[in-house]
């Protein structure tokens, strides 16, 4: 890996629907050479990678369809994980230059990574077209009490764009921007203790999004756009890989899958089948949903599975136990023994 530059509302979904939301899944190929991070995504590995299909709007088919297109591709081999990422974009802004300042201010492009989909602990990263970064870790979602450490950097990180057209030039029209991101194994210890880099066959959980601010031209320069209705700018757009069903990225059950292959860039696809795991762990975090509420309408967990709003069978299979201002839930795992566990604060798990 050569690395030439070193980059210094709570709504959701009530859970009641009994099927698991469909969501993305992107196979990771092994790269066969050392890649350059340049953002020029030029070397013969990125070319044969397929793209992410274009990103959609955060709510899914609830939002409208994103006016510019936004695509990612990933590699990986034994040192690090390759993300890359394309955005279409005539008008290339971009101002703050501090690490860690709050990216998603300004245009930008983010991923999210949790290696082991117990929904906690998990990396999130921006970058904006100067380049500028901000990687944090959140311990846990900010709906159940996060918080987000952005004293956190991703050691060894690799960071790059690469702009076509001019950057803060209001007096041309531009095309784009890529990006180019190399995280090496050993930074991830902080959110995957123990596991290095991913055998083949396994399934991390993942979600990348870009957000878009309306601008309007003032004194020859970029600024948000107002809203004359308000009086105020527009709230941003945010088109995202795998949909969310809400404006709210931290509601990691809904991120994509990405599946790791020790095969080489652009191998012939392969049918991917649902996640067998999928159906037990979206039944407790039904439970979970549906314990909030039964917590902010009453004033305290129930541990009656049958005032869950769940069906019979269902319940049949469920064993809840509340202690207090705590509980938690399982049920039998689908495949080759064992138990899932949900407890409060939303952990999802597989002893």
């Amino acid at each position: 890996m050569f690395c030439p530059l070193m980059l210094l509302s709570d709504a959701r979904m009530s859970g009641d629907a009994s099927d698991e939301p469909a969501r993305p899944v992107y196979l990771c190929d092994r790269t066969s050479s050392a890649l350059r991070i340049d953002g020029r995504l030029d070397e013969p590995d990125w070319i044969a990678a397929p793209w992410s299909d274009p990103f959609v709007d955060i709510r899914g088919t609830a939002g409208p369809i994103p006016p510019l297109r936004t695509r990612m591709k990933m590699l990986w081999d034994d040192q690090a994980l390759y993300v890359a990422a394309e955005l279409q974009e005539p008008q290339l802004w971009a101002t703050l230059t501090e690490r860690d300042a709050v990216i998603y201010q300004e245009n930008d492009f983010e991923l999210f990574l949790d290696p082991d989909g117990d929904t906690h602990r998990y990396a999130e990263l921006e970058i904006n077209a100067l380049g500028t970064v901000w990687d944090l870790l959140l311990e846990r979602p900010y709906r159940d009490g996060g918080p987000a450490l952005s004293g956190w950097d991703i050691a060894g990180l690799c960071a790059a764009v690469h702009l076509d057209g001019t950057l803060n030039d209001p007096s041309d029209t531009d095309r784009g921007w890529q990006v180019e991101i190399a995280l090496p194994w050993s930074a991830l210890e902080g959110i995957a203790p123990g596991r290095g880099p991913p055998r083949e066959g396994a399934v991390w959980r993942a979600n990348f999004s870009r957000v878009a601010w309306r601008r309007e031209v003032v004194g020859g320069t970029y600024v948000k756009a107002i809203d004359p209705a308000t009086g105020r700018t527009f709230p941003e757009d945010n088109w995202v890989w795998s949909p969310q069903r809400a404006v709210n990225m931290h509601e990691p059950e809904y991120w994509g899958r990405v599946l790791f292959r020790g095969v080489a860039a652009g191998s012939p696809p392969l049918v991917t089948a649902p996640d067998p795991e999928g159906p037990p762990r979206w039944l407790l975090r039904r439970v979970y949903y549906a314990q909030r509420e039964h917590q902010r309408r009453e004033g305290r967990y129930t541990d009656d599975p049958a005032r869950l709003g769940l069906a019979a069978g269902e319940t049949e299979r469920l064993t809840l136990v509340v202690v207090g201002a705590t509980w938690t839930a399982s049920v039998p795992a689908a495949t080759g023994g064992g138990t899932w566990y949900i407890r409060e604060d939303g952990r999802v798990w597989r002893p």
